[in-house]
């Protein structure tokens, strides 16, 4: 399935681990669309963002079970789940958005 570049990549992921990642090994880190494959989002980023991507791998993280207990029963919900990528970059390539957190 072909799915459209501006949906596959979701939002950056702007945390401690992503950031250390960042300034270690120019790689950066994005939640993107669960059913988006590596060749997809490697080409998304490329377009987006005018860089050269070497390599792209791929986490998907599962959404937790929870339970709930009230007076009028037991209920039991789930959170989505979700889709990493990290991303690396040709040497010498920058995604701008993440030099200003």
């Amino acid at each position: 399935m072909k799915l459209d570049i501006y949906k596959i990549i979701l939002k950056p992921v702007i945390t401690e681990r992503s950031t250390h990642i960042k300034e270690a090994g120019n790689k950066f880190v994005f939640e993107v669309d669960p059913r988006a494959n590596k060749r997809e989002i490697k080409q998304a980023v490329e377009k987006l963002f005018s860089v050269t991507v070497k390599g792209v791998n791929t986490a998907t993280i599962h959404g937790k079970t929870k339970t709930t207990f009230m007076r009028s029963g037991r209920f039991t919900g789930k959170r989505p789940d979700r889709k990493k990528a990290i991303v690396t970059l040709a040497k010498g390539d920058n995604i701008d958005i993440f030099d200003h957190v």
